[in-house]
C-alpha cells in the first residue's frame, strides 16, 4: 500500500502534463525567451521517411512542454543557489543586475566589423567627418565586481582605432555607470544618456542637448528586458522612460521598409514583446529624422545597432535630418538607392555586444 501512495502522485501528475501537453493550444511566441516557438510539424510521407518529423516533433514538445517557463525558473534556481554556478545561460546576476557573461574577445569578429566599415568608407564616406563611439555592455562596470570574466576592452578598442584610422574616436566610458543601463535588459536607460548625448554633441561640434529642454515621461507598462528572459530568474521589472520635447513632437520619421511616416516614439509598440521598440519602432534597416526647426541645414548618418534607437533623439537639435543605418538588415551596395552621400557628419555607433559577435554585420 506504502508503494501506491509513493507511485500514485507521480502517475497523476504524468497524466495531468500529459493531457495539458496535449489539449491546451500551443503558444506562438516566448515572451521571455523574445523568440518564435515550434509548431506540431506537418505529417507528410518524406518526413516521416527522413526522420526529419520526430526532429521537429521533439522540437515542438521541449517549446510547449506545460508550465515550461515555471520549470526553467526552478531549474535556474536550483543551478545558481543549490549548485552554486555563477551564471545561468549565459546570464549572470549581482547587485539585482542580469548581465550577459561576454568573453573572451574575439578578434576575428572585430576584424570582420572593421573590413565592413572600411569597405562603406572607401565607398560612401570619403568626404565626410566620421567619429567612433563604442557603447560598453554592463559587463565592463559589473563583471569584476561580480567575480565574473570579461573581454578586454582596452584590446578591443585600440583593434578598432588601428581597423578604422579615419573614425575620430569618443570614448563614451567615462558617461556611463551600471546604474545608466536597465537591470533586466542589454540596452542603457534614456533618461540617464544626457551627459553621453553631451560627449557625442561636443565632438560633432553642434548644440548639447540639457535636462530642461526635456520632459520625462515614464511608461506604465513595466519593461521585462530580455535578461529577465534568458537568466530565467526572479527579478524586479524595470520601468521605462521617454525624454520628450516640443522639438521631438514636430520631428517625423521616414521608414525606408515600410514607407510610412511615423513619431520618434511609437506608441503602437507599447503591446510590443520588447518594450524597447517604443524607441524608433525596434529594429530598422533605414530610418530618416527630419527635423523642421532644425538649427543648422546640417545631417548626420549613424551606423548603429539597437543602442541608437534611444540615443539619436538626444542628438537631433542642430541636425535637419538624422538618417540611421542598421548594417545587421541591410547591405552596404544598397544604400546609394536611398542615401545621397555628399559629406554628412558621420557617426559610428556599435555596442560591444555586437561588435564581439559581428557576423551580422554585412
Amino acid at each position: 500500500m506504502r508503494k501506491v501512495y509513493t507511485i500514485l502522485p507521480l502517475v497523476l501528475l504524468w497524466a495531468a502534463l500529459t493531457l495539458a501537453a496535449w489539449f491546451t493550444p500551443p503558444e506562438s511566441v516566448s515572451l521571455w525567451e523574445r523568440r518564435q516557438l515550434a509548431q506540431f510539424p506537418e505529417i507528410r510521407w518524406n518526413t516521416l521517411a527522413s526522420g526529419d518529423f520526430m526532429a521537429d516533433f521533439e522540437d515542438y514538445t521541449l517549446d510547449q512542454f506545460p508550465l515550461r517557463d515555471a520549470f526553467r525558473s526552478v531549474k535556474s534556481l536550483f543551478h545558481t543557489a543549490v549548485l552554486g554556478q555563477k551564471d545561468t545561460n549565459g546570464i549572470y546576476l549581482h547587485g539585482g543586475y542580469a548581465a550577459e557573461q561576454v568573453y573572451p574577445l574575439n578578434e576575428a569578429s572585430v576584424r570582420h566589423v572593421t573590413q565592413r566599415l572600411e569597405y562603406v568608407y572607401e565607398k560612401y564616406l570619403k568626404d565626410s567627418r566620421v567619429f567612433l563611439a563604442v557603447t560598453p555592455d554592463k559587463g565592463y562596470y559589473l563583471a569584476e565586481e561580480a567575480g565574473q570574466l570579461s573581454l578586454d576592452y582596452s584590446q578591443l578598442l585600440s583593434q578598432l582605432e588601428q581597423g578604422l584610422p579615419w573614425a575620430v574616436p569618443v570614448d563614451l566610458t567615462g558617461t556611463l555607470t551600471l546604474e545608466d543601463y536597465y537591470r533586466t535588459d542589454t540596452h542603457w536607460r534614456q533618461e540617464r544618456l544626457l551627459e553621453t548625448a553631451q560627449a557625442l554633441c561636443r565632438a560633432l561640434g553642434v548644440t548639447e542637448p540639457k535636462a530642461a529642454d526635456y520632459t520625462q515621461t515614464t511608461l506604465e507598462r513595466t519593461f521585462y528586458g530580455v535578461y529577465y528572459g534568458q537568466a530565467a530568474l526572479p527579478m524586479k521589472p524595470d520601468t521605462m522612460t521617454l525624454m520628450e520635447s516640443g522639438l521631438l513632437d514636430e520631428c517625423t520619421v521616414y521608414d525606408y521598409e515600410t514607407g510610412e511616416t511615423g513619431a520618434v516614439y511609437n506608441l503602437d509598440k507599447l503591446d510590443s514583446p520588447d518594450l524597447y521598440d517604443v524607441y524608433l519602432s525596434g529594429a530598422k534597416s533605414l530610418l530618416t529624422i527630419e527635423n523642421p526647426n532644425a538649427k543648422t541645414d546640417r545631417e548626420l548618418l549613424i551606423f548603429r545597432d539597437s543602442f541608437g534607437s534611444s540615443l539619436a533623439p538626444l542628438l537631433v537639435s542642430d541636425y535637419a535630418r538624422v538618417t540611421l543605418i542598421d548594417l545587421r538588415y541591410i547591405h552596404p551596395d544598397l544604400l546609394e538607392e536611398y542615401i545621397s552621400f555628399q559629406g554628412q557628419d558621420v557617426l559610428l555607433l556599435y555596442s560591444t555586444l555586437v561588435l564581439n559577435d559581428g557576423a551580422s554585420i554585412r
